[in-house]
């Protein structure tokens, strides 16, 4: 069906297209779960050529569109649907912790499991802007949402759980980020709720912001669906002291953010990096993190591998990869990951 005939459908029905024919001025559909696209709603007016490179790069062969909404005009609009599209200077003040976060938290209405499944999804989007701008003003707001999120776990043991067992199986630094924010909070109010010598909202910024480095990594590395090579593997390795250094110049670097983010690949048993630590020489911060880091990340679809359901995880992870962890450590974690997924 031709652009001129299809404009002629009644206003209910969309049609279906090739992703090639899209064209600024469409009112497209994308029929993917929200977390799976990089726009802030799935139902939304094309403004630009880089949201249609956005759109191919979903791997899409077909897209539904709205003739009735589809005026085709090719001028560019202004549009607050689509993440990204702003100007510079205007995503550099954008406030990337946003309101329906802190509605959400603080809505005494709300059932726990929604309010639980809403807060993830606000996570989502917060890093998702964070990583894409990385700014001093970004990361401070980032860092009021994520302490929201600490405030809501402490307050109640049935929130965190929820969150534990709501899971997206495919891997994106952003939800990776969150997914180890939440665990690593988890497993500190574990620890230390209680004691006045750790700041749990501190922690609480390190674990969401460990990966922060990797946006200066290479995205096809990041995303190559096949074994490292050598070179790859190092370049890899430079992001715990990539996201030490934009922490440091953005001025928002705690000591509990250093050491997350330096040590969170270090190994008890030494064969971690960047330094190579060595059992007590890996703060208990490090150690936590390498625990919930490589959980998350094996309980996830990657390109290169299917993932694991979480008990199959954690058996592996004291089977064969005991020496990387604190045994006793490691121990806890598994007696909270079976306290939420009992609940």
């Amino acid at each position: 069906m031709n652009r001129k005939g299809a404009l002629c459908l009644k206003k209910e029905e969309f049609i279906s297209i090739s992703v090639d024919d899209l064209k600024v001025g469409m009112y497209v559909i994308v029929d993917l779960a929200w977390h799976r696209h990089p726009f802030l709603k799935n139902n939304f007016l094309i403004t630009s050529e880089s949201s249609i490179e956005k759109i191919k790069a979903l791997g899409l062969k077909k897209i539904l569109i709205d003739p009735s909404r589809s005026p085709q005009a090719e001028a560019v609009v202004t549009s607050e649907e689509l993440l990204g599209n702003e100007p510079e200077e205007k995503r550099e003040t954008e406030k990337i912790s946003s309101e329906e976060l802190i509605h959400t938290i603080h809505d005494g209405r709300m059932p726990l499991r929604d309010k639980a499944a809403m807060v993830q999804r606000h996570s989502f989007t917060m890093m998702k802007k964070l990583l894409d701008n990385p700014s001093a003003e970004n990361i401070e707001e980032a860092k009021k949402g994520i302490s929201q999120i600490v405030n809501l776990i402490l307050k109640d043991e049935a929130t965190l759980f929820h969150l534990m067992n709501i899971t997206e199986y495919d891997y994106y630094t952003y939800t990776h980020s969150v997914y180890v924010g939440i665990l690593g909070v988890g497993m500190a109010k574990l620890l230390f709720k209680g004691s006045s010598n750790h700041d749990i909202h501190a922690l609480g910024a390190g674990f969401f912001l460990h990966d922060i480095g990797k946006i200066d990594i290479d995205k096809n590395i990041i995303n190559k669906p096949g074994r490292l090579t050598n070179e790859e593997m190092q370049e890899i390795k430079r992001h715990p002291d990539s996201g030490y250094r934009l922490l440091h110049k953005t001025n928002q670097l705690t000591d509990e953010s250093r050491i997350i983010v330096l040590q969170h690949h270090e190994k008890f048993d030494g064969t971690g990096y960047p330094k190579r630590l060595i059992g007590q020489e890996i703060h208990i911060y490090g150690r936590i993190c390498a625990i919930v880091d490589v959980f998350n990340a094996l309980t996830t679809d990657r390109p290169y591998k299917r993932r694991m359901q979480p008990f199959d995880a954690l058996n592996l992870m004291r089977e064969q990869m005991i020496h990387h962890f604190q045994k006793d450590l490691l121990e806890r974690f598994v007696l909270l990951v079976k306290a939420a997924s009992s609940f």
